[in-house]
């Protein structure tokens, strides 16, 4: 622990010449090195808006991609070492993988108040490292990639991205103007091969379902409503609500419930409209809940809402691939995303 102190606070010294003074999406005011050339990202999240900003400055992946992810990255970023996440349920990183990565900063984008705050600071205090923690509710996305681009000097990039989202948020609030609520597809999102793990209402892994428009079935209880995360429902709950479209990410779900009697008596079964999120190189709905989910947006207006926001599917797809993930998609690479 003395070795680490000691070079934490050699990595203190050393970036206070050229330093600069930035205010962070909690309110700290944090002291970052003038060029920031190696981060490290302290959740999936965080890697995930990394990789789409600045992919050279990635120091490595919280959690490593699989092989059927790699294939949707360029191959300089698919033998990247696997860091460890700092936050969230599994961290497994600890201080002295932190410092043997000598990054320049530290960033987490997700939540910024509470545990979040504290353990930026206690973690800024003994390495020495700046640690940022940037907004990342789904409505901040735009500020969240402004405020990395002016970190990471690459604002340019950041701004194109920024807009991008915001002309994709415009477009869904005109396609959704005027429709009320009760005609609003009502939608279930089932998680895991079993199909019974959900997101109540409210909580990040539906929230791209309920920003474009789709009802969340579970968590309607009023008794429910100050809950959030992740639920467990019984096959009779799921019966009971009776969802117009069920979204998924599980490909063993998505085979098996065509032929299944527990879900055959649902009418979004019986009127084929269960569908698969693509997960590749990261989730549509979430997995992790980042940037990555601006394409799912997209994918599920067009879903809900055909006659108003229309997706020409190879285009877009192709487009946005190549425009976040660096990556120009052949046809195999594109059948593969729901084959």
């Amino acid at each position: 622990m003395r070795n680490a102190v000691i070079l934490a606070t050699m990595l203190a010294v050393t970036g206070a010449a050229d330093a600069r003074s930035v205010t962070d999406s909690a309110g700290r005011t944090v002291t970052i090195p003038e060029t920031v050339q190696q981060v490290y990202a302290a959740g999936p999240p965080a890697a995930v808006l990394l990789y789409v900003l600045a992919p050279d400055r990635l120091i490595g992946w919280p959690r490593a991609p699989s092989r059927e992810d790699e294939r949707y990255l360029p191959e300089a970023y698919q033998g990247l070492p696997e860091t460890g996440r700092l936050t969230g349920r599994g961290n497994t990183a600890n201080l002295e993988v932190v410092l043997r990565a000598k990054p320049d900063l530290i960033f987490d984008f997700g939540a910024v108040r509470g545990a979040h705050v504290s353990l930026a600071d206690r973690l800024q205090a003994q390495t020495g490292i700046p640690y940022l923690l940037i907004d990342g509710r789904f409505e901040h996305t735009a500020a969240a990639l402004r405020l990395m681009g002016d970190v990471l000097g690459v604002s340019e990039r950041a701004e194109e991205l920024a807009v991008y989202v915001e002309t994709l948020l415009a477009e869904l609030a005109d396609a959704l103007a005027g429709i009320p609520e009760e005609r609003r597809p009502r939608v279930y999102l089932a998680r895991t091969a079993s199909g019974l793990e959900t997101g109540l209402q409210g909580s990040i892994n539906t929230e791209i379902i309920e920003r474009a428009g789709g009802r969340n079935v579970a968590g309607a209880d009023p008794d429910e409503r100050s809950r959030r995360g992740l639920t467990q429902m019984s096959a009779e709950q799921v019966i009971l609500a009776d969802p117009d479209m069920i979204i998924t990410w599980d490909r063993e779900f998505y085979a098996q419930v065509w032929g299944s009697p527990l879900w055959s008596p649902i009418d979004a079964v019986q009127r084929g409209r269960v569908f698969l999120a693509p997960t590749s190189p990261f989730g549509w709905i979430d997995r992790p809940p980042s940037i990555n989910r601006v394409m799912g947006l997209r994918w599920l207006g067009s879903l809900f809402y055909p006659d108003r926001m229309q997706l020409d599917w190879r285009r877009e797809v192709r487009a946005f691939y190549r425009l976040f993930y660096h990556v120009d998609l052949t046809v195999e690479l594109l059948s593969r995303l729901t084959d």
